[in-house]
Parts: structure tokens; C-alpha cells; sequence
């Protein structure tokens, strides 16, 4: 049996076109291959009542308002070919010039692969992509989402600041918006939404996510409500609206004043794509002498660490040994 599925996931790989190659082959798929089931997928939590929702912030309001609580918008087009996916195909995060496509980065280590193709480009100063492995739909689009989504996510981590008591500029000046990656995500219309998922619920590893996501919904977070249950709750489309994640790093960093918010993706009914396209920050410091960890400010005798201080090094090895899928977000 082992040895079946190396072979059916070797030759899944070697195809080159992804799970959207096989909704779009000419027969098409009337079910789940066995390779992407998971036994049981939602079943961890149950869904939250009606009325429980994520709350909007307006950033065009005033700052203080704005961090009370009430969308900016915009997300490039992005569109490939088959023979536009299978020239990027490849798993190696360091290399294909700073593009990639390919289908479940984990897709060798995980138990079962989930719904979903994916693009990653670097967008890190030091590691720009090649402009001549960039597929020509994406060329005009990506540098203004890169400035929009850096914009949204210097102004939401200067709101963050100030809710924990630290200047606006101080997490910005520690290089926390330099390290950046974009994921284009594609989750095609799936014949048995109940017996595969589009991602299993994770937490993001770094500072921020700014996440842009079409009309087609799927994405949950998990909240814990007053009991102590957990729920999962619908992050709906709203026109125009980005998604802020609250990553691993910043709650770290926060010693613990905000959490990193546990979320995945759900397959649906619907017989439309989903697609998001999401810019993930980190550190762009990661030498062996820079150290990160619970802001001094933040310590205190009655507020001690929660955490030691590491290396981004350090981090990052602890995160791709607890969670390979997250290969590539360095």
C-alpha cells in the first residue's frame, strides 16, 4: 500500500499540472483520488452559531478609531497556462529564479495531500524574482500588490505596536516587514468538498499576513469562546477587504498580547475556483548575532518571558521540523 501511493504521488508530481490539471483534463474527475483524502477533515471543531463573525477595521478612519475596530482593497490578476505551470513546476524553494509553482509543498510528508495548486514568488529586497521567469500576467500586477499589501501591513503593525505599548516604528526598524514571499493559492471546484481540504488548519509562522481572497469563500479561523470551546468560524469574502493574520513571530514578540490565529481552508459546493493571494512578512534580519524574542518593553517582574530569546536560524528550523508544509516562508 505504501508503496502504491510513492508511486500514484511520484506520478501526480511528474505531471506537472497540479490538482487544476486534473479538474481541467479533458475526463475531468467525478471523485476525490484516494491520494487527497482525509479521513474525517472537519470533525476537529464544530462550526460557530450564527452571529459570530470577524470584525472589519476601516483604515481609512483615524488611527484610534481604526484600532477600535470597522477595509482597503486591491489584488493582482493573476492567471497561468498549463504550459505556463508545468515550465515553473518545482519544489525548490531557493531556487527557479524566485517563482515556483507546484502542488502541496509537503506533498511527500503529509498523510494526505490537500485541494490546491500554488505560485510562490519572492519578494524579499535581497531575492527579487527573475523578471523573465515571472509569467507575463503576473508582471504588471505584482509590484503594486507588493506595495499595497507592505503599506497595509506598515500601517497595521503600527496600530498593533500601540495597543501593546510600543512605539509605531520600533517593529518596522527590527526589519519585520523586509522578509517577504507571496502565495497565490488556487483551490479548484472539487467534486466531494466533504472528503478533502484546501488547507489543514496551521498557524502562520511569521510577523504579519496580508491576505487578498475572491468572492468564493472557505477560509475559518478557530476562536475559543467563553467556555472554552472551540469553534470555527467563516472568514466571509467582503468586497474590497483584506485579511490580517496575526503570525507565530509577532506573538512571540508580543509575549503573548496577541495570538497567533489557528486557521484553514475548507473545500465548498460551489463549482467556482477559489483563489487568495497572500503576502507573508518576517524578519529580513536573520544573522546569527540578531537575536528576536519578547520586547523588553513588554517584560517585566510581573510580566516575565514566556519565551527565550532565538535566532531567526534558530525559528525557523523549529518551525519547518513542526510544520514542512510552511517550506519556503524564510
Amino acid at each position: 500500500m505504501a508503496t502504491d501511493r510513492a508511486a500514484l504521488l511520484k506520478a501526480f508530481d511528474e505531471s506537472r499540472t497540479g490538482v487544476r490539471g486534473l479538474v481541467e483534463s479533458g475526463s475531468g474527475v467525478s471523485s476525490v483520488p484516494d491520494l487527497f483524502v482525509h479521513p474525517d477533515p472537519y470533525a476537529s471543531a464544530p462550526l460557530a452559531p450564527p452571529g459570530i463573525s470577524i470584525p472589519i477595521v476601516d483604515l481609512s478612519l483615524p488611527a484610534p478609531l481604526a484600532a477600535r475596530g470597522g477595509g482597503g482593497g486591491g489584488r493582482p490578476q493573476l492567471g497561468l497556462l498549463p504550459p505556463q505551470r508545468a515550465a515553473l513546476y518545482g519544489r525548490d524553494a531557493a531556487g527557479g529564479g524566485g517563482v515556483n509553482y507546484y502542488s502541496n509543498i509537503d506533498l511527500y510528508r503529509s498523510p494526505a495531500a490537500s485541494w490546491r495548486d500554488s505560485i510562490r514568488v519572492e519578494l524579499d529586497p535581497n531575492r527579487r524574482p527573475d523578471p523573465f521567469r515571472m509569467p507575463h500576467a503576473c508582471l504588471a500586477d505584482v509590484p503594486g500588490w507588493d506595495a499595497h499589501a507592505t503599506a497595509v501591513a506598515r500601517a497595521v503593525l503600527g496600530l498593533l505596536s500601540e495597543g501593546f505599548g510600543v512605539a509605531p516604528p520600533e517593529l518596522e526598524e527590527m526589519s519585520c516587514l523586509e522578509g517577504k514571499v507571496m502565495f497565490c493559492h488556487y483551490y479548484p471546484a472539487c467534486p466531494e468538498p466533504e472528503r478533502t481540504v484546501g488547507i489543514v488548519a496551521h498557524t502562520d509562522a511569521g510577523v504579519l499576513t496580508v491576505l487578498a481572497q475572491n468572492g468564493v469563500g472557505g477560509l475559518q479561523v478557530k476562536h475559543t469562546d467563553a467556555d472554552g470551546r472551540d469553534q470555527w468560524v467563516d472568514v466571509k469574502p467582503v468586497p474590497g477587504a483584506l485579511v490580517i493574520n496575526v503570525g507565530d513571530l509577532l506573538q512571540i514578540m508580543s509575549n503573548d498580547k496577541y495570538n497567533s490565529v489557528e486557521h484553514r481552508v475548507i473545500m465548498n459546493a460551489q463549482d467556482k475556483a477559489r483563489v487568495s493571494i497572500a503576502i507573508f512578512f518576517t524578519p529580513g534580519k536573520k544573522g546569527d548575532s540578531v537575536l528576536y524574542g519578547p520586547l523588553p518593553e513588554l517584560v517585566s517582574s510581573g510580566n516575565p518571558p514566556k519565551y527565550r530569546n532565538f535566532t531567526m536560524s534558530e525559528f525557523l528550523e523549529t518551525i519547518l521540523r513542526a510544520r514542512p508544509c510552511e517550506q519556503g516562508l524564510n
